[in-house]
């Protein structure tokens, strides 16, 4: 098969996308041809050695969907030319917190393009239980576009704020993948949505997926701006995914009693928390790492039946792999980007 893959970690002449070992299929794995696969900052991230995954030549990518073409053994949901999408969490089943259902708290949870290898490829081996059935409806572009970004900013928001209709929610860097997420949910379930993003284009993208209120980042301080929209108040949630440069901005934003939710940093890991503003506020300070299975199933219901639209900028053939990742790395439009395997992309077979 060919793949993408890179053999060391570094900049973007790192990667290839050449012939590779076809994967050995497990007696409960499912192989599946790739048909698209969705790349997340996770594959920047993870080519430049943080965190390193477990073994090099490495496969990034942790979405992806396409067709079964072989079933392990003891495979009983899939048969050949099924049609699935890839979900990326892997758990071992049997700690504390998989029994209680919470299995992204795994104490060995890992993520395909992570630390171990993962979809962006021609074939792919994948345990049964991380595949769900894609609709004949949905297009594969769309279902490679959704899953780590849609059950990310679900358990967020759903399960670790639980948000309802009463409630503001602030969302910082709402033109990507997660930000574009969160902005959906919230607006579905009838919150006030306040959205920050860094151009007036990206800011209009975030009201057509629900924003009520648009804040350029670049020209004022989100903090100053949501307080004088709210007449001082605050919002209830804030969703910061963005980390070392906003956060204490974000613990200003939030009202007496509200939440910050965080489940990434992309701007540094190390900010300095004024502890006051904590107590004093009374702030819920609230981690969340991917999602459950049924939390998966829940938001790619609504992904499927057209509640949720991820949004794609581009569909680039898996051997322009480098423009991919300068598209995520520079922050160029509005998001997701999706890689196909080259013979499908020239056939036309993703859609």
């Amino acid at each position: 098969m060919k793949a993408i893959f890179y053999e060391e970690h570094g900049s973007t002449d790192v990667l290839q996308y050449d012939e590779f070992d076809d994967p050995e299929v497990g007696p409960e794995e499912v192989l599946v041809d790739i048909k698209a696969g969705g790349l997340n900052h996770l594959d920047v991230w993870t080519r430049k050695g943080m965190p390193s995954p477990e073994e090099l030549p490495h496969i990034p990518g942790s979405d992806g969907a396409g067709v079964v073409s072989e079933v392990g053994e003891r495979v009983t949901r899939f048969g050949e030319g099924d049609r699935v999408v890839v979900d990326p969490g892997l758990y071992c089943g049997q700690c504390e917190f998989c029994r209680k259902g919470e299995q992204s708290l795994c104490v060995d949870y890992r993520m395909m393009g992570e630390h171990v290898r993962g979809v962006h490829s021609e074939l792919a081996a994948i345990p049964e239980d991380n595949l769900i059935e894609l609709p004949e409806d949905v297009d594969f572009v769309t279902a490679a576009s959704a899953p780590l970004v849609f059950q990310t900013a679900w358990r967020m928001l759903t399960t670790r704020v639980g948000i309802d209709q009463s409630d503001s929610v602030l969302v910082l860097g709402a033109s990507g993948g997660v930000g574009h997420a969160c902005v959906q949910i919230a607006a579905n379930e009838g919150c006030e949505v306040f959205a920050t993003a860094s151009s007036e284009e990206k800011l209009e993208l975030a009201r057509e997926c629900g924003a009520d209120h648009l804040i350029n980042y670049e020209e004022e301080d989100f903090a100053d701006a949501v307080k004088e929209l709210t007449d001082g108040r605050g919002v209830d949630a804030v969703v910061d995914h963005v980390g070392e440069a906003t956060w204490d901005n974000s613990l200003s934003a939030a009202a007496r009693g509200g939440s910050v939710v965080t489940c990434g940093a992309t701007s540094g890991i190390s900010p300095e928390t004024n502890i006051p503003k904590v107590f004093w506020k009374q702030l819920d300070i609230l981690g969340s790492t991917m999602g459950t299975p049924g939390e998966m199933d829940e938001v790619m219901a609504k992904v499927f039946d057209g509640t949720f639209e991820p949004h794609v900028r581009d569909v680039l053939p898996m051997s322009e792999i480098v423009r991919g990742h300068e598209m995520l790395e520079s922050r160029e439009g509005f998001g997701s980007v999706v890689v196909v395997p080259d013979e499908e992309y020239e056939a036309g077979t993703y859609e």
